[in-house]
């Protein structure tokens, strides 16, 4: 399921050279995917945090394609940066070091002394503990906004399930009828196939073959044991629906089931009636396929 939450954490342990402390914004967004892929972009100083972070994302997330991203900020504007003296002292001091070593490296240019001196006064030792407060935090935002598009996506596939049965209910009725009609179209063709052949065979186990293939041919092209199984496939995703927990994979196989149940009930169909009906049902099964490809 698709969702996305955000947290922003002030540091409690350091201020910036404005008094401000620095801030941490945890960010994780979800979209649609059959297995979990977990992608997290850190920070260095937070590399080692890597195991426990997937840990802590696997404990809400199931299903999707994840994304965790930690941004540190210094908490101020770049226009209010105060140069401290200390800091440049010792970029200088580096700076003497490296030149001494190696003798053709160039020298910091403005740009860059401004950028680490940045980088370094606006540097904070987060603890361990404040990042997985803030990633459990968000995790749980997540999980809040996915459980919402859940429920959305329950109404959508419960108003797809009543539009299959109708379709049901519709095509019910009409299954004996068809079935008659074209055993008795059979049994004509058969009897004109006699009369043209001029068969001199005998007439009554004629007739009785007659009647076995028409009979045959009524089961081949009868749909009504496809309809039941149709609906109890229905019965059982909304028992699921009903149930909640993780659903995703398990009503991808129903919903596999409910596309063969229409396939080969427009595959048996002899009436246009019936095979628009079929048309029909795997448009809705198909939107339905859609829908559960989101829900973990």
């Amino acid at each position: 399921m698709t969702g996305y939450a955000s947290e922003l954490s002030s540091s409690p342990d350091s201020t910036t050279s404005a008094g401000e402390a620095p801030q941490m914004l945890f960010e994780v967004r979800s979209v649609n995917g059959r297995f979990l892929d977990l992608t997290l972009r850190l920070p260095d100083e937070m590399r080692h945090l890597e195991p426990a972070l997937r840990e802590a994302v696997a404990r809400h997330v199931r299903r999707g394609k994840v994304e965790l991203k930690v941004s540190l900020q210094a908490g101020e504007a770049v226009s209010t940066l105060r140069v401290s003296d200390a800091v440049l002292r010792q970029l200088d001091q580096w700076q003497s070091e490296v030149l001494a070593a190696l003798p053709n490296a160039r020298t910091l240019s403005v740009q860059e002394a401004l950028h680490w001196s940045r980088q370094l006064q606006g540097s904070v030792r987060w603890r361990d503990e404040s990042v997985m407060d803030v990633a459990a935090a968000v995790l749980r935002q997540l999980a809040e906004a996915r459980r919402r598009e859940g429920e959305r996506l329950v109404a959508a596939l419960q108003e797809r399930i009543a539009q299959l049965r109708s379709l049901a209910a519709r095509a019910e009725p009409m299954v004996p009828a068809l079935v008659q009609k074209q055993q008795q179209r059979f049994l004509e063709r058969w009897r004109d196939a006699l009369a043209q052949a001029g068969a001199s065979a005998d007439t009554g186990s004629a007739q009785e073959r007659a009647l076995a293939e028409a009979a045959a041919h009524a089961l081949r092209i009868d749909v009504a044991e496809e309809l039941t199984r149709l609906r109890a496939h229905l019965d059982e995703i909304e028992a699921q629906l009903h149930k909640g927990g993780e659903l995703g994979k398990r009503l991808d196989f129903l919903i596999q089931e409910l596309h063969r149940e229409a396939n080969t009930l427009g595959s048996k169909s002899t009436a246009l009636e019936l095979s628009t009906l079929g048309v029909d049902m795997k448009v809705l099964i198909e939107q339905m396929r859609e829908q559960v490809q989101n829900i973990e």
